[in-house]
């Protein structure tokens, strides 16, 4: 990370009063759900909350949800909601041109623990952590998104491996103020140090705990409006299966010390555990328009489908292991093979369930380079699913729901940034990421991929990247690129139709835009400042590309 944002990392903390152990609770209970239920059920369309700090107790695991609501406004400005366990804060369920405007979130516990390595093992595999006061104790531990920051930037320390995030083989409890976490394995060039600042998460939900702060599930135009969210156990926003919803003006940060809810030794150094706004199989992709998202544990906006895996293919009939909801009668579905080349979309015209997976098959996944929870516990059922035409599909390729990706997704005018992972990563078509701030991501500011080790869908068509401000990325700032489940960089065709224009990066490496498996593909008027690398290295690199337009890209 570039030493000259030391100063304005240090700006960010604020710096108030801190003390030893956490004062006493902050806000007064109130039953934010049965006030709201009570107006509905009088028939008011139009609801305001009073102003003030409320601390909320979960009602089946989530502190407030709306279901089943069509044009209703919720004004909450001023309004806090404390949640008392590390459960879902707010769902949005079934809902129809709904709108919150103004509501804050913050948990008390928090979702995580934080404190100083004050041991490290001559393998450097083990750490020693002693707690710091007013965060949770060693008992409420969580083996999940554990993280190591530097002390004097308070940003996360990284070496040029890209490590930034451990999951832990072991968590240990010493004692209420001491954990001991057993990395797997250690190496003389890992990079922390004695002295710096972990997070881990934790949990105190005695009844369980349902991930994410906010869901805006199967919602139709449903639009938060100035929505706070202060922590969380995983993602801040998660949209299910959305219809053209709405985020405007929204903040997810760290919360400053100096309205924080107890005196901690030492700041909230993290905002949330996992991304801030995270998209799957919508039918039309949510607008993202104004908000901020900072510190938090991954990417900031992930917009995306599902791939299910094709491991038999016949003609038009093909054996799927379904990952997701099956594809319906008379919906495109996007075809790719396992060597990656996108194969027109083609209608399916059946669907019929099918014998689960089999030995060969789980065979086949336990080879493949994805993540473990998708091959060994979602890859189980399967379908067969009849096409409106004969494809060749060997084993390992996969179909997406092309209707359901998130397509006519708008992330514009937001300020993201100091995240492990990358600031916007898109999976769809026909949409906009336009005058957005990206600053000081570990990994790519704007990454435009599937990524088979998610089974993450889709490809991207008519997608425009244009007039946003990237700084001091720890990656190639703009990322186009496609690879099959085989690793290789998927042809020409993957993507389509891309312009990435009039962007300003500064204190990058370089190139600073790279681009892969892209027909018709115009990069025009981008900038780059103060390029990270060798002199005289060109800002665009290009591979497996057709009809490309590239101008007026200039480094000084």
């Amino acid at each position: 990370m570039n030493m000259r944002l030391f100063g304005l990392a240090v700006a960010l903390l604020s710096f108030g009063a801190v003390g030893s152990a956490a004062e006493a609770q902050v806000g007064k209970p109130f039953d934010l759900q049965a006030f709201i239920d009570k107006g509905l059920k009088a028939g008011r369309r139009r609801i305001t909350v009073p102003p003030g700090r409320y601390r909320a107790t979960p009602h089946d695991r989530v502190h407030l949800r709306l279901a089943g609501l069509k044009d209703v406004t919720i004004i909450a400005d001023g309004v806090e909601m404390i949640c008392t366990e590390t459960t879902a804060a707010l769902q949005v369920v079934d809902c129809a041109r709904v709108k919150l405007q103004g509501l804050t979130i913050d948990y008390d516990p928090l979702p995580y623990t934080q404190g100083r390595i004050t041991a490290i093992s001559p393998d450097r595999s083990e750490h020693t952590i002693a707690l710091f006061d007013g965060f949770p104790d060693a008992a409420s531990v969580r083996n999940f998104k554990y993280e190591i920051y530097r002390p004097d930037m308070r940003l996360l320390r990284c070496d040029a491996e890209m490590r930034l995030t451990y999951y832990p083989s072991a968590v240990e409890v010493i004692d209420p103020g001491h954990i001991r976490v057993t990395k797997g394995s250690g190496a003389p060039t890992d990079p922390e140090k004695v002295g710096d600042i972990v997070v881990i998460a934790s949990e105190h939900a005695p009844g369980g705990s349902i991930p994410h702060a906010v869901t805006v599930e199967r919602c139709t135009a449903v639009e938060l409006t100035r929505v706070t969210v202060w922590a969380s156990n995983c993602f801040g926003v998660l949209e299910l299966e959305g219809d053209g919803n709405t985020y405007r003006e929204c903040r997810i940060d760290r919360r400053p010390p100096a309205q924080d809810l107890v005196k901690r030794a030492d700041p909230r150094i993290r905002s949330l555990n996992a991304d801030a706004f995270h998209s799957i199989g919508s039918t039309k992709g949510p607008s993202i328009i104004g908000c901020s998202a900072r510190f938090m544990g991954d990417d900031a906006v992930n917009i995306h489908g599902s791939y299910s895996m094709v491991t038999a293919c016949s003609g038009a009939k093909l054996r799927v292991l379904l990952n997701g909801a099956a594809p319906r009668v008379g919906e495109p579905v996007e075809l790719v093979t396992y060597e990656g080349v996108r194969l027109p979309d083609a209608t399916v015209t059946a669907c019929a369930p099918a014998a689960g997976i089999s030995a060969e098959e789980r065979a086949f996944l336990m080879r493949q380079a994805m993540n473990d929870d998708i091959r060994s516990r979602r890859l189980t059922d399967a379908v067969v699913v009849t096409l409106d035409r004969a494809v060749e599909m060997p084993m390992g390729s996969v179909m997406a729901c092309a209707k359901r990706i998130g397509n006519g997704f708008l992330v514009s005018g937001c300020d993201f940034g100091f995240n492990r992972s990358r600031g916007i990563l898109i999976k769809a078509s026909d949409g906009q990421v336009i005058g957005n701030r990206i600053t000081g991501g570990w990994m790519a500011a704007i990454l435009v991929s599937p990524e088979y080790w998610w089974l993450e869908a889709g490809s991207s068509c008519g997608v425009r990247i244009a007039g946003n401000t990237i700084t001091d990325c720890g990656g190639a700032a703009i990322v186009v690129e496609a690879q099959g489940g085989a690793g290789r960089t998927a042809p020409a065709g993957a993507h389509r139709d891309v312009v990435i224009k009039g962007n300003s990066i500064a204190d990058s490496p370089m190139p600073a835009i790279r681009v892969t498996s892209t027909q018709r593909l115009i990069v025009q008027g981008n900038r780059v400042t103060k390029p990270v690398g060798p002199k005289g290295a060109e800002p665009v690199k290009l591979e497996q590309c057709s009809d490309v337009t590239s101008a007026g890209n200039r480094v000084r």
